[in-house]
């Protein structure tokens, strides 16, 4: 039943995108320079989970790569690498300068002066997550580079401005902004429908069921790409030819499940202590939240920090804020 495993996996690169030409003629548009022998503006990405931001990112600088044989490329999940050194470290690690570099030992100073020497050749690193680096100053220094080019990555624009300083907001002002909404139905079973084809057998699954994934995913690709994955392991398991709808209604809250799971275990140290505040209460003020975290927490973070991560989890729909500013009561999300 299942001919490639690697096309039911989100993290992969499809060979065409769907529904997003609007998207990808404007940042293709914006990286012309780098073909140029030129670094090109920063780009920044964003719009809710689901909505093909990296899928588009990726697929874009692989096609440059093709086009600019000597460009040097590297992509960052800024939720696992969120610190200035292992951001740093990782850059540095595509273009195979980390070989005598010491992870307790070697000054953040002097890997941020090592990239900005290796200068031979033109470099764009993806920094998905990007409001979850820690130290945001980074973004400055990088934007220094003359040979480097960002493409940022996040849900929420005005999140990401608002924690940075007026020093780096001057910087990115000429930033190019790409808003990508969540996808509808009909262009979640064209999404699908390349999966199945790529990588099932013929006639496992038909259109109404593609529709079917497509209504549950809730505009998300990550969830319908996952909901058709599990649906077909369990076809393929139970030794069936189809992938019926039982099949899918049984396999749809659990694909869910995964992808909270596997965001919650991404978490990073305080996102994760507030998320289990939240969820050990139930429901929870703003103000008894944030004196339960600073006397829960090894080193508690500021209000404003709190309120980021806090929007954060939101985004992930780990928890939802209901009420306004005065009245407001966080909860998780089942």
């Amino acid at each position: 039943m299942i001919t490639d495993a690697r096309v039911l996996q989100p993290e992969f690169i499809p060979r065409e995108v769907q529904h997003r030409d609007a998207e990808v003629n404007y940042l293709s548009s914006v990286l012309i320079p780098i073909t140029e022998g030129q670094r090109a503006d920063p780009a920044l990405l964003h719009g809710p989970s689901g909505a093909g931001k990296t899928c588009i990112a990726q697929f874009l600088v692989e096609q440059l790569r093709e086009e600019v044989v000597s460009l040097n490329y590297q992509y960052v999940n800024c939720w696992e690498d969120h610190s200035r050194f292992k951001t740093l470290y990782r850059l540095l690690d595509g273009i195979g300068r980390t070989i005598d570099v010491h992870r307790q030992s070697t000054p953040k100073d002097v890997l941020l002066e090592r990239l900005r020497k290796a200068d031979e050749t033109p470099y764009v690193v993806i920094l998905d997550e990007v409001d979850q680096l820690e130290d945001k100053s980074l973004l400055y220094d990088l934007y220094r580079i003359p040979h480097l080019t960002m493409i940022l990555i996040s849900n929420d624009e005005e999140e990401l401005f608002a924690a940075v300083d007026d020093r780096l907001n001057s910087r990115l002002a000429d930033c190019e902004r790409i808003r990508f909404r969540s996808y509808w139905e009909g262009e979640l079973v064209a999404i699908l429908s390349d999966r199945v084809r790529w990588g099932l057998t013929d006639g496992v699954i038909d259109t109404p069921r593609l529709e079917l994934i497509a209504a549950n995913a809730g505009g998300d690709a990550r969830v319908a790409i996952g909901i058709l994955r599990r649906s077909a392991r369990k076809a393929k398991n139970e030794s069936v030819d189809e992938i019926t709808a039982d099949i899918i209604q049984e396999e749809t809250p659990e694909a869910k499940s995964e992808i909270k799971q596997k965001t919650i275990d991404r978490l990073t140290t305080d996102q994760e202590l507030l998320y289990n505040i939240i969820t050990e209460h139930g429901e929870i003020t703003p103000q008894n939240l944030y004196e339960t975290y600073c006397a829960t927490a090894s080193d508690p973070k500021t209000k404003r920090m709190v309120r980021n991560y806090l929007s954060k989890l939101e985004h992930y729909n780990l928890i939802r804020a209901e009420g306004n500013t005065k009245a407001r009561i966080y909860r998780t999300r089942a």
